[in-house]
C-alpha cells in the first residue's frame, strides 16, 4: 500500500488527507503538521507532529513513506523536499498550484514568494537521487472569488495577497471590477479556474492512476473563461449591476509604476496581479490532467463549472 505524506493539516491539507485516506484504494496517509490535530482521528489518518526546522524531526517522520503533497511554502517547505530528499521518498508534489509553469517569468518574478528556489531545488534532487516531482496547477482557486474571501473559507492565500474578498478582479461589496480584457497584442484575456474540491478529487485521480508516470507538471481546469465573460457571470449570479474599469497592460504598468513611486506596495502586489492576468499567468489550452482522467476507465472527475460553483455560493446566502 503506498503510504502518502501530506505537508499541512489545515483547509486544502486536510481536505487532501480525507479524500485520500477515503478513497478506493484507501491509502496509508500520514499529516505532517506543526501541532496536534485530532480532527484527524475519525478519517484513520496519522498525525505526526513536526519541526520543519529540525531535519531529524522530518527524517523520523518521512520513514516509509512513498510520496509527500506539500501545502506549505517557504524555508519550511525547502526543509521538507531535502529531507525528502535524503530520505526514501519517490515522488514530491510542491504547493505550486495555481499558475502553469510556462507562463511564470523566468527570472525577475514579482509574484514568486519562493517558489522558483523550490522548484530549483526539486529540480537538483531529482537530478542526484530517485526522488521525481510534479507539479499541478489549476490556474485560479474558484474560491478567490468567494464573498467572504479564500482565506476565511479554506485558510488558503495569506502569503498571496487575494485571500479577503474584493482582492482580485472583482468586489461584491462595491459591485465593482477592475481588470484587463485584451493582453498586448489585442487578444482577450483568459484564466482558467478550478474549485478547491475539484482540485483535492483531480489529485486523488492522478494518485490512482499511478505517479510513476506522472509528467513534470499536469494541468487542470473545472472552466476556461475571458475575464470579460468572467465579471459577467459574478454580476448575473448576485444579481447586481456591475462598474467595470477596463484596463489595458500599457495602464497597468503605469498605474504600477505610480504606486511603486508612492511605496504603496499593497496597491503594487494589486497591479503585479492585474498585470500578470494580462500577461495569460492563470491560462493554459490543454488540461492534460483532464484528458489523463477522462481517458481512464478507472477513474472519474466532473469538475464543477464556474457559473454553477458561483450560483451555488450564491443561493447558499
Amino acid at each position: 500500500m503506498m503510504r502518502i505524506a501530506v505537508a499541512g493539516g489545515r483547509g486544502f491539507g486536510f481536505l487532501l488527507a480525507t479524500e485520500l485516506a477515503q478513497a478506493a484504494n484507501a491509502y496509508n496517509v500520514v499529516v505532517l503538521s506543526r501541532s496536534a490535530r485530532p480532527e484527524f482521528d475519525q478519517f484513520d489518518v496519522q498525525v505526526h507532529v513536526v519541526d520543519y526546522h529540525d531535519h531529524n524531526s522530518l527524517g523520523y517522520a518521512l520513514q516509509g513513506v512513498d510520496l509527500v503533497i506539500s501545502t506549505i511554502s517557504g524555508t519550511e517547505q525547502l526543509n521538507l523536499i531535502d529531507a525528502s530528499g535524503r530520505g526514501r521518498v519517490r515522488m514530491f508534489v510542491p504547493s505550486e498550484f495555481e499558475g502553469p509553469l510556462s507562463r511564470r517569468p523566468s527570472r525577475n518574478d514579482p509574484l514568486d514568494r519562493g517558489s522558483s528556489q523550490a522548484l530549483a531545488l526539486l529540480k537538483q534532487w531529482s537530478e542526484s537521487s530517485r526522488m521525481k516531482y510534479t507539479i499541478f496547477s489549476c490556474g485560479l482557486f474558484m474560491e478567490r472569488f468567494h464573498p467572504y474571501g479564500i482565506i476565511n473559507t479554506f485558510g488558503i492565500g495569506h502569503g498571496s495577497g487575494v485571500g479577503g474578498p474584493g482582492e482580485f478582479l472583482v468586489n461584491s461589496t462595491t459591485a465593482t471590477a477592475e481588470y484587463p480584457e485584451q493582453d498586448s497584442k489585442g487578444h482577450s484575456v483568459r484564466v482558467c479556474l478550478t474549485s478547491v474540491y475539484d482540485v483535492v478529487r483531480y489529485i486523488v485521480a492522478a494518485v490512482d492512476l499511478g505517479p510513476s508516470h506522472w509528467p513534470r507538471e499536469f494541468t487542470m481546469y473545472g472552466d476556461r473563461m475571458k475575464v470579460r465573460d468572467l465579471i459577467t457571470t459574478y454580476s448575473t449570479a448576485c444579481n447586481a449591476v456591475f462598474t467595470r474599469h477596463v484596463q489595458q497592460p500599457a495602464e497597468l504598468e503605469a498605474l504600477l509604476t505610480y504606486y511603486a513611486q508612492l511605496c504603496d506596495y499593497d496597491k503594487v502586489a494589486y497591479y503585479q496581479r492585474l498585470l500578470a492576468t494580462a500577461n495569460g499567468r492563470y491560462d493554459f489550452s490543454q488540461a492534460t490532467l483532464n484528458e489523463a482522467v477522462n481517458r481512464s476507465n478507472s477513474v472519474n472527475v466532473q469538475p464543477v463549472t464556474f457559473g454553477a460553483w458561483l450560483t451555488s455560493i450564491w443561493q447558499a446566502f
